[in-house]
């Protein structure tokens, strides 16, 4: 499950594009925070997820949070700053057993596109081809088309698939999805089976398509009018931080995650009634060219750092994978986290007093420097130690707990299959 939400530059404090989105995967499905420079390719295909899709001489340079067994990157950007991401629908009809995943198309379009429209033109070539499939889930059948927001410095636009078809809209002021169709009769491109669809009178994309048990159950209607209320009540004022704010909501606080549900736009995990957490988080100012990356998981328990093209990011240790390993910088703070998760209502106001502050201090320093490359490395390093430096000390101070009876079996079950002991 996943949120995201765009500004048009209209909207915001500082008249740039903001995009914003957490990534919810299983919690012990690490993801990946990478750079890939500009590269001159000579392979013919490049293998994906799945499948192979044909190669490119030239793809350009992108950071991406990825799944860790996944080709495709579950949100990013590129050198132009086109930023894109993707979240499950579910609908009434079959995804195909092999091919594109959502995810897949994301990375593609980055590594191709040079603008939001060229890349919602990419994608939906992709999608009327039929190209789009494959398992969502690496350890379980989760089969779903997706819905994207797709934005650059100039334009922002909601794209939804379903099948072969598709319906888009171009974004003004504000905007966000979770897991739940939301364009009705609104579209301002659309594919043809949808144009012939509406032709034959009143058609409203969403109900037309919309798998009601599975979109219920998945709680993304509740989630998208928290988002879209909360950029409503500041638009025209809106900043990074306040984008932040959000990836970081619960639906009730003071939260206790034992009693957290889908409808939280921060999940932490749940057991079978909410088998998602949030894997990563991204908040980027398009046009200004800072990229703000968890690269962990549960961001009310995560700092975002800045990222830049030209600053590139430090050495993160070994690339994760769905088993615990300390040498890997995501399992580092992930390993942090559900300590803290053990008694969680006894720190968390001092923790978020203490985390505010580090926050404000990393975004008034990336406001006063420099944009030379070596200032932006800088930056970068040092936002990532301060972070390391903040979380061990913090690691001191928990006094460990117990969860509850059900929720703590819960735990105990994902940390063996990680190999984590707590």
């Amino acid at each position: 499950m996943c949120d995201i939400l765009v500004v048009a530059p209209d909207a915001t404090e500082e008249k740039v594009t903001l995009f914003a989105k957490n990534s919810d995967r299983e919690p012990n499905e690490a993801q990946i925070l990478e750079f890939i420079p500009r590269m001159k390719r000579e392979e013919e295909k490049v293998k994906l997820t799945y499948v192979e899709f044909p190669q490119v001489r030239e793809t350009y340079a992108v950071l991406l949070s990825r799944p860790w067994w996944m080709w495709g990157a579950e949100m990013g950007v590129n050198e132009f700053d086109v930023a894109i991401g993707n979240t499950a629908v579910f609908t009434k009809v079959k995804v195909p057993e092999k091919g594109l995943t959502g995810m897949d198309m994301i990375r593609l379009a980055l590594e191709r596109t040079k603008s939001a429209k060229e890349a919602l033109e990419f994608i939906t070539g992709l999608v009327e081809q039929g190209l789009q499939g494959g398992n969502g889930s690496k350890s379980h059948k989760l089969y779903y088309f997706s819905s994207f927001i797709i934005a650059d410095p100039k334009e922002a636009w909601v794209l939804e698939t379903v099948g072969r078809e598709w319906a888009a809209k171009k974004i003004e002021g504000v905007y966000s999805i979770s897991n739940a169709l939301t364009i009705e009769s609104d579209w301002d491109m659309a594919s043809e089976g949808i144009e012939a669809l509406a032709r034959r009178g009143s058609f409203n994309f969403a109900r037309h398509f919309s798998d009601r048990f599975y979109t219920h159950f998945a709680r993304g209607r509740e989630r998208r009018a928290f988002t879209l209320a909360k950029l409503q009540e500041k638009e025209g004022e809106i900043t990074p931080e306040y984008m932040m704010g959000l990836l970081r909501a619960h639906s009730f606080e003071p939260y206790r995650p034992e009693r957290g549900s889908m409808r939280d736009i921060c999940m932490h995990y749940g057991g079978l009634t909410r088998p998602s957490q949030t894997a990563s988080s991204q908040v980027s100012e398009l046009g200004k060219g800072i990229h703000w990356f968890t690269g962990t998981s549960n961001p009310c328990l995560s700092i975002f750092k800045p990222v830049t093209f030209e600053g590139g990011l430090p050495e993160l240790g070994k690339k994760p994978t769905d088993r615990y390993d300390p040498a890997s910088y995501w399992w580092r703070s992930e390993a942090f986290h559900r300590k803290f998760l053990t008694n969680y209502r006894a720190h968390i106001g001092s923790f978020t007093r203490e985390r505010d502050e580090l926050q404000k201090d990393i975004i008034q320093k990336s406001r006063e420097i420099e944009r030379t490359p070596e200032d932006l490395r800088v930056l970068t390093e040092w936002a990532f130690r301060k972070e390391r430096e903040f979380l061990e000390r913090w690691e001191r101070l928990i006094r460990p707990g117990r969860l509850p009876l059900l929720y703590g079996r819960a735990w105990r079950k994902v940390n063996k299959e990680a190999g984590l002991n707590l």
